[in-house]
């Protein structure tokens, strides 16, 4: 019986995946490397220093660390999260949903802690989450199904009972390794992507879902 839900936050409930990329096309421009667009996507969900390692190993620059490269960015996407970052649509709803069901509510993100305390309180969304897990504490990041399982095990839940809600590819693996109910909710560009036919249920916002969703999840 389902009686957890667990939210990605990049992407899902904050619009931050244009302001992920466009830090790191600006600092990966800093040592020499051009990103397009396109690149850029091609590591989404996964933590900041595998996206670093990933190009460092890609471009070998050797003009600044990797450390360096991914604290820089950090700190650019923070900045620019705080400045500009947006809701998405539906976050209020779906939370809402879920804590007036005393459904207990967990955050399980690829991002760094220090990112999501501050994504928290830019959405006035803290008092929501039961248990907020980074994978940044972590061995392995998504497609590893480790942060959602550190999720669960805060939460005091079993896996098999908790429903993980993910905008990317990435995410979905993690969050179907870890044995959970995924519904993805992907940008409007991505919806076509064949690998999302693993997901439990696919939608076009948060508001899409609602009881009688949850009750076919939960047969």
């Amino acid at each position: 019986m389902i009686q957890t839900a667990i939210f990605d936050m990049d992407g899902l409930l904050i619009d931050s995946e244009p302001l992920w990329g466009i830090a790191m096309r600006e600092v990966f421009s800093t040592v020499g490397v051009s990103l397009s667009p396109e690149l850029t996507h091609l590591t989404t969900g996964l933590r900041t220093r595998e996206v670093v390692s990933y190009w460092h190993n890609y471009f070998g620059w050797d003009a600044k660390s990797p450390e360096q490269v991914s604290d820089e960015i950090i700190e650019s996407v923070t900045a620019k999260i705080l400045r500009n970052g947006q809701a998405m649509e539906g976050l209020g709803y779906i939370l809402d949903f879920f804590r007036s069901r005393n459904y207990r509510i967990g955050l399980a993100s690829s991002s760094p802690n220090r990112l999501i305390q501050s994504v928290l309180d830019h959405l006035n969304i803290r008092s929501y989450f039961d248990a907020v897990s980074s994978a940044e504490f972590e061995p392995y990041g998504k497609p590893h199904p480790a942060v959602y399982l550190a999720c669960a095990e805060a939460l005091h839940t079993h896996p098999l009972n908790c429903l993980a809600f993910e905008d990317s590819v990435t995410g979905m693996i993690a969050a179907k390794a870890a044995r959970m109910k995924v519904v993805v909710v992907p940008e409007a560009h991505k919806r076509t992507e064949p690998r999302f036919v693993l997901a439990d249920m696919q939608l076009p916002s948060l508001l899409a879902f609602g009881e009688a969703e949850l009750e076919k999840l939960s047969s």
